[in-house]
């Protein structure tokens, strides 16, 4: 796995969680749940990238 790609991919998608996270007063409910949920699945998949390229 290219690492390089990897860490860019991490470290948007944290970035990502940190908007949401310090905005979250700004957007209206419908579209909160929404992307959270889009980060949660993407900060997971982040996880399991970075285990399986240690791994591989």
């Amino acid at each position: 796995m290219d690492t390089q790609n990897l860490t860019i991919y991490v470290i948007v998608v944290l970035c990502l969680g940190a908007v949401l996270i310090m905005g979250k007063d700004k957007m209206p409910p419908k579209l909160k749940r929404g992307m959270a949920l889009t980060a949660v699945f993407l900060i997971m998949s982040a996880f399991v990238f970075v285990i399986y390229s240690l791994l591989a």
